[in-house]
């Protein structure tokens, strides 16, 4: 059974939990993005403030975008193409709906980033390529009038120490990816999983904070670590087995005893500081679980790879155009085609839990001169990235090309960050 429409339905059964992932099952195969993008102004590279941030957004209404409110305060806009939002710290995200080609993306991508920086010009602002504010800290920044921000703001520093450099000093690459079968999607989360320390690493793009390079390949990937290890990471050790076991009643039972942080009804809010498994079985000041409840807490969970209705691929940092159409493109290489995904598999299946654990801490140190085991991280990205180039060669009417800038990187066994010099221009 399906799930309904109305996302108001009461859930009566625990079994209910786990019908939104099977929602998920079909037989397409697109892809969507999203892509964050930092904003500083001219005079100081300091971070662009909500305000501003307002009067950009504002522009876009000429292209047709439809104005997002909350409170009576402009949050976003939606259009044809998806929605654009603003992060904690005002960072601009698109999330382009789903396509199938990665040329289709690219020209969407490159038409908004182009708005954007013409729209940037007008508050004397500019876009950079980068992951993470390079003069602002989070000291500096709002968190934007947004009460899912208000709220985490409330709840992640109980959890760990600096979630606030994450929220709002950095920015990021996301690739989606659809799944046919629950085995199928389960055999996606378990590969991107292992995968994405890895790959994050030749993406590396954030080595300078508060003005000063942080010795760090991607200080934003390191952020992640300080954020709630209850939430973020790699998901399960059972997702890194051998033999895999695993289904969506596995992942449920994770999310049941993730907090919740909030509940949300209309335009009120509730801090809610309990398990969903708590808030199933005795309901929170008088409300009652609802089917809305859980695709809130399902997004509120931040692991670097995460299952919805679709397979998320998160842990990239911001990166200049090229780079960026080369993070779906490298995924789709993969990610749908049976060899390549047989190939991948084999390339990591004596590596352990333990050992992506540690490649994921060390990964935003190292980039990709950090090592899985006693392998040097290096090799394995050219390996898949061989791979993924071969497949879309064969399969995608020439969308191996967007991988070509990254080879230019693997071949001199650099990431962008070690060519960043401190030019913000």
């Amino acid at each position: 059974m399906l799930l309904t429409n109305s996302s108001s339905e009461i859930i009566s059964d625990e079994n209910r939990l786990n019908e939104i992932f099977f929602t998920g099952c079909k037989t397409e195969e697109s892809i969507g993005v999203e892509s964050e993008k930092i904003l500083v102004y001219n005079s100081d590279n300091k971070a662009v403030k909500y305000e501003d941030t307002v009067k950009i957004l504002e522009c876009f209404t000429a292209q047709k975008w439809q104005k997002i409110y909350e409170d009576g305060n402009l949050i976003g806009l939606k259009g044809d193409d998806g929605v654009i939002t603003l992060e904690p710290g005002s960072q601009i995200e698109i999330s382009l709906k789903p396509f199938k080609s990665i040329d289709e993306i690219s020209k969407k991508l490159e038409n908004f980033y182009n708005l954007l920086s013409i729209y940037a010009e007008k508050v004397n602002a500019k876009v950079l390529d980068i992951g993470i504010q390079p003069v602002s800290t989070y000291e500096d920044i709002k968190i934007i009038p947004k009460k899912r921000y208000e709220f985490m703001t409330k709840y992640l520093p109980v959890k760990n120490l600096t979630p606030y450099v994450m929220m709002r000093e950095t920015a990021g690459i996301q690739a989606n990816f659809d799944y046919k079968s629950e085995q199928d999607a389960v055999r996606k989360l378990s590969l991107a999983l292992k995968m994405s320390p890895v790959i994050s690493s030749v993406y590396s793009n954030s080595p300078v904070r508060g003005g000063k390079n942080t010795g760090y390949k991607s200080f934003r990937a390191n952020s992640w670590l300080n954020v709630d290890e209850e939430r973020c990471g790699l998901v399960s050790s059972r997702l890194f087995e051998k033999e895999l076991n695993f289904s969506f009643t596995d992942y449920t039972q994770l999310l049941l005893d993730i907090p919740m942080i909030f509940i949300k009804r209309g335009e009120e809010y509730y801090y809610a500081d309990i398990t969903f498994r708590e808030f199933l079985k005795n309901g929170y000041k008088n409300l009652t679980p609802l089917i809305e409840d859980w695709q809130n807490h399902i997004s509120l969970y931040f692991p670097d790879v995460r299952l919805k209705t679709y397979i998320e691929i998160r842990n990239h940092d911001a990166q200049n155009p090229e780079m960026t159409f080369s993070v779906p493109a490298f995924w789709k290489g993969i990610m749908y085609n049976e060899d390549a995904l047989s190939e991948c598999e084999n390339i990591l299946a004596d590596y352990t839990y333990e050992d992506f654990v540690k490649l994921r801490k060390e990964a935003p140190l190292y980039g990709i001169n950090a090592k899985l085991n006693n392998t040097l991280v290096s090799d394995l990205v050219k390996e898949f990235f061989d791979i993924s180039y071969c497949t879309l060669k064969e399969n995608y009417s020439g969308e191996e090309k967007y991988l070509d800038i990254v080879f230019e990187y693997i071949n001199m066994k650099k990431v962008p960050s070690d060519f960043y010099s401190g030019n913000l221009k």
